[in-house]
């Protein structure tokens, strides 16, 4: 009997859905049983009553396998850390894509965006949620080569589904505000693989770094020419340090 290929379960950032992984799915599908995930009230889910980090976590723990590896994309990767934390039993690996444990920056944490620019942010999404996912897109990309069809992959992603309610977005927003896993981060004893790109502007890739730093069991790969999205912009990169982590 062949061996069963082990499970990864993908999950995304704030206001996306789980088209974005279709190209790094297809990278991995040889090697794994790969399983894309829609956050509550993204990518056409209803949303949960619990609308925090604990409440997103919780959903995602009930759809996990045991012994999973879970891969988490930006804010994404706050619920993965979550999942991890609370439900050890069902991670078995721990990707960490773009990833940060605290999303904002402050006095004793520099590697985030500003509260005002997030403040801004929610602002906007009252007035036209639309358009502020659309602005929120252009940041994810700033600065890197190749930005205008990367923009416009993750425009073609957004737009595939229904975009999430106001409700949802404020919610993800939220977390991103209030989310502060610093003091944790020691009892997450999964194998962890950080995986961040050297140009991403909303998680910075020193936030990458200080992860590796803070992490039991850490393996740490920076992609020098990439951003916020390295699983689009650099899909073999990243689905080959993956399969090389998952592998050891």
């Amino acid at each position: 009997m062949p061996l069963s290929k082990p499970t990864l379960t993908l999950v995304h950032g704030w206001g996306m859905n789980a088209r974005v992984f279709d190209t790094l799915a297809e990278l991995l599908a040889a090697d794994f049983e790969v399983c894309a995930l829609n956050l509550p009230g993204h990518g056409g889910r209803n949303a949960v009553a619990d609308n925090t980090l604990q409440g997103w976590a919780d959903d995602l723990a009930r759809q996990l396998p045991d012994h999973t590896i879970l891969l988490g994309w930006s804010l994404g990767g706050l619920v993965a850390m979550r999942a991890a934390l609370d439900y050890p039993h069902k991670v078995a690996r721990l990707v960490l894509l773009a990833s940060t444990p605290k999303f904002v920056a402050t006095e004793d944490w520099t590697r985030g965006i500003s509260p005002d620019a997030l403040q801004d942010f929610g602002a906007a999404l009252v007035a036209d949620p639309g358009a502020t996912l659309l602005r929120f897109l252009s940041l994810q990309t700033r600065g890197m080569p190749g930005q205008k069809a990367l923009l416009q992959l993750l425009r073609q992603v957004l737009l595939a589904v229904p975009i999430p309610s106001s409700e949802t977005l404020v919610g993800g927003l939220s977390i991103l505000r209030d989310t502060d896993l610093r003091d944790e981060l020691s009892r997450l004893k999964q194998p962890t693989l950080v995986l961040h790109g050297a140009l991403d502007t909303l998680t910075p890739a020193s936030a990458g770094a200080w992860l590796a730093g803070a992490l039991p069991d850490v393996r740490h790969v920076e992609i020098a020419r990439g951003a916020h999205a390295p699983h689009l912009s650099h899909a073999e990169a990243v689905a080959t340090a993956i399969g090389r982590f998952a592998h050891d």
